[in-house]
């Protein structure tokens, strides 16, 4: 049995075909750990919707960021953006069960020494803390005022954690680290309008991973998100977007032996 771990898809289904099909994959006796934002921009959202809830307990799917512009589109609280593709999802037959399904998908998985987030995580949460965390999240998403949730959850405001926040507005900044941070500051001030490359990071930022005393080093952070970036690993971090909607690559990692496979947009 082989673990692989895969970056964002944003509805390049072929790709992602041709990239299982490069490793072999047997969902019988494999599994497939997916980065998030599985769609939008790319041409085939809802086959790649279709064909990962359709495997079932054999691929671990965390939530990116399109993947909650979806929900709350799809939902009515959100406009649509002129350049989205979800217009098949939404007018899909099977919307609303796939929409469903994508909304009991947690923010971060933790098993052995990885962890699985499609951003970040803030320098001052401990695995530990985020898993909290993200269950709180997960919980909103599940429970009865989850159309509050969703409209309540666009913005950039606060841009720092804070342990007494409370209510729509911590929930906020548990998301938009989990799935929009590419920069903060040292002490963990958010950024969330820097997405060029590393080395044009905004004023008085680092890269989340780049900043000093992170607590959540104790694990090897398996995330996406930052195509700017591309494929990037070192000690404790593996970054796997590297652009296949923008023309790049689909990009996995089998966590086993670290060997990696990669295949053109």
């Amino acid at each position: 049995m082989a673990t692989y771990a895969i970056g964002d898809i944003q509805g390049c289904y072929d790709a992602l075909q041709r990239l299982l099909a490069k490793v072999s994959f047997d969902p019988a006796a494999d599994r497939l750990w997916v980065v998030g934002d599985l769609v939008n921009r790319g041409p085939q959202s809802v086959q790649v919707l279709r064909f990962l809830r359709g495997m079932g307990d054999s691929a671990t799917v965390v939530l990116g960021n399109h993947d909650l512009y979806l929900l709350m589109v799809g939902t009515g609280y959100k406009r649509r953006d002129k350049d989205d593709t979800l217009y098949q999802v939404l007018e899909a037959p099977d919307c609303g069960e796939l929409l469903q399904w994508l909304a009991t998908r947690p923010l971060l998985h933790v098993e052995g020494d990885h962890a699985m987030v499609h951003a970040g995580l803030l320098p001052q949460w401990t695995i530990s803390k985020a898993q909290e965390l993200a269950a709180e999240v997960n919980a909103a998403l599940t429970g009865p005022d989850v159309h509050q949730f969703l409209l309540h959850l666009a913005g950039d405001r606060p841009d720092r954690w804070d342990e007494a926040l409370t209510g729509w507005p911590r929930l906020r900044v548990i998301v938009n680290a989990m799935t929009r941070m590419r920069f903060c500051t040292p002490d963990g001030r958010m950024a969330l309008r820097g997405k060029g490359p590393p080395q044009k990071a905004p004023t008085g930022t680092v890269p989340w991973f780049s900043a000093p005393g992170r607590f959540n080093r104790t694990h090897t952070i398996v995330c996406g998100h930052w195509s700017a970036l591309g494929f990037f690993r070192q000690e404790g971090l593996l970054a796997l977007d590297s652009g296949c909607v923008w023309g790049g690559k689909l990009t996995a990692v089998r966590l086993d032996d670290d060997a990696v496979f990669q295949v053109p947009a």
